[in-house]
């Protein structure tokens, strides 16, 4: 599909492209500002309008780390060799029953299993409060940044004494918000004041 980018978004994305395949890395942002001969912010805004096009994939919490994932200059059928990484699908495995072992290779897109973007960002839980819906302690949690939900989401809350907490978000009849634990052994906080700040979109679990 081909991506609708402005003629200074896809100067930016080429620069990019061309440093990387020269270096190996990304540029900073004030390299690529006084290389472009633009300020720091203009570049910044243009790789988040692009990061939300899906041209790029930043990881903000590295100062060389933008992935090309569109070459304006590109055939559309070839992929880049810059573009997020594949981890190859072989077919099922049984958890109950045993089933016939039966290979049917695809390649699946890590963005496929974990969304991201700008409003995406991970929280690792501490405590077993949601172990009833398989987020156990250690969990990466993938967040999805809003300040809505409804009811049975999944959120990030902020109580009123700025506790932050993961619980199932319902709103009551008598105008409380209950915030339920997927967790037999506790109970559910029930309050009139609470922020939302995200949504869980998905859970990573590593094991050793």
């Amino acid at each position: 599909m081909e991506l609708m980018l402005t003629e200074k978004q896809i100067r930016v994305l080429r620069y990019f492209r061309d440093y990387r395949r020269e270096r190996g890395i990304s540029p900073t942002l004030d390299e690529a500002a006084k290389a472009l001969g633009v300020s720091k912010i203009t570049v910044h805004e243009h790789l988040n309008q692009l990061s939300r096009k899906g041209a790029v994939h930043r990881d903000r919490a590295k100062a060389r780390a933008v992935a090309i994932l569109h070459d304006p200059d590109a055939d559309p059928d070839v992929p880049t060799a810059d573009a997020v990484p594949t981890i190859p699908l072989v077919g099922m495995i049984a958890a109950g029953r045993p089933i016939d072992a039966l290979e049917d290779r695809e390649e699946v897109s890590l963005t496929d299993l974990v969304p991201t973007g700008d409003q995406i960002y991970l929280l690792r839980v501490r405590g077993k409060s949601m172990i009833e819906d398989h987020i156990d302690d250690g969990d990466l949690v993938v967040v999805e940044r809003r300040e809505n939900a409804v009811d049975g989401d999944i959120v990030v809350a902020i109580l009123e004494d700025e506790e932050a907490t993961l619980k199932r978000f319902y709103r009551e009849r008598n105008g409380l918000i209950r915030l339920q634990p997927a967790n037999a052994s506790m109970e559910p906080i029930f309050t009139d004041n609470v922020q939302v700040r995200g949504v869980v979109r998905g859970v990573v679990r590593r094991f050793r």
